[in-house]
C-alpha cells in the first residue's frame, strides 16, 4: 500500500439543484434521514443501492448502518461520477449527465477533529461501503490501510490493478462516513465542471452564512 497524503481531502457529489436545500438544512444529511423526508430535489444515486445501505452495518460501530451516514469519497472524479457520465446503468434513474454535478470538498483532519469534539461517530471503508464485504476503520492511524494508489488512479476499468495486485476499482471506492449529518460549515470548496454551473452554484449559496470557494475543475470530470 502507498502512504496516505499528508492532508487528505474528502468529496461528496450532488446535483447543483440540491445546493439551496443543503444550505437551508445547514448541511448534508444521511440517506436514512433524506429518505424519511421524501428524498432530495434531484436524486443522482441508485435507489436499490441506497436501500441496501440502510441495513448494511458499519462493523466498527455496532448499531450503525452505512445509510445512517453521510458518505464521501477520498477523490474527485469518482467511479460513481463515471456511472452518471455514461448514463447507461439500468438502475440509474438520473440521466442528466455529469455537467450539473458538483463536488463538495472538505479536509479530512478537520472533519474528524470536529466529529470527535462533538462525540459524533465516523468511520472509513477500504472499498465500496455499499458492498457486504467492506472493511471499516475508525482511527486515522489506520489510513494506511486504504489503497491510496487506487484512490489516485485515473484508470479503474476491469482488469486494472495496483502495484500490490489489488483491483483499482475496489480501492478507489473507499468512503468516509459521518453519522447523521455533515455541517455546511465544514465544506471548504465546491468544484464544478463549467462556468455556467459555477454561476448557478454561486447563486445557490449567495445568502449562506458560510460561502465556500467555487472552483471550475475540469480535471475532476470525465
Amino acid at each position: 500500500m502507498s502512504p496516505p497524503p499528508a492532508a487528505p481531502r474528502i468529496y461528496h457529489i450532488t446535483h447543483v439543484d440540491n445546493l439551496p436545500a443543503i444550505v437551508v438544512n445547514g448541511g448534508l444529511i444521511s440517506d436514512a434521514a433524506m429518505i424519511a423526508r421524501g428524498g432530495p430535489k434531484t436524486a443522482i444515486g441508485m435507489g436499490t443501492i441506497k436501500q441496501r445501505r440502510l441495513s448494511l452495518p458499519v462493523s466498527c460501530h455496532p448499531g450503525l448502518n452505512v445509510g445512517d451516514c453521510v458518505p464521501f469519497y477520498f477523490c474527485p472524479r469518482s467511479i460513481m461520477l463515471f456511472v452518471i457520465h455514461c448514463a447507461n446503468n439500468p438502475e440509474l434513474v438520473y440521466r442528466g449527465g455529469q455537467g450539473p454535478i458538483v463536488h463538495l470538498e472538505a479536509d479530512l483532519g478537520g472533519v474528524v477533529a470536529w466529529a470527535n469534539q462533538q462525540q459524533r461517530r465516523w468511520a472509513f471503508s477500504l472499498s465500496n461501503a455499499g458492498a457486504g464485504y467492506a472493511q471499516f476503520r475508525d482511527s486515522l492511524t489506520k489510513l494506511g490501510d486504504i489503497d491510496w494508489h487506487a484512490v489516485a488512479s485515473p484508470n479503474f476499468s476491469n482488469g486494472s490493478y495496483t502495484p500490490s495486485g489489488l483491483p483499482v476499482k475496489e480501492g478507489k471506492q473507499a468512503e468516509f462516513l459521518l453519522h447523521n449529518d455533515f455541517p455546511w460549515g465544514l465544506v471548504q470548496r465546491i468544484g464544478v465542471a463549467s462556468q455556467a454551473i459555477s454561476i448557478k452554484a454561486q447563486a445557490a449559496i449567495a445568502n449562506a452564512a458560510h460561502t465556500p470557494q467555487i472552483s471550475i475543475q475540469p480535471s475532476w470530470y470525465f
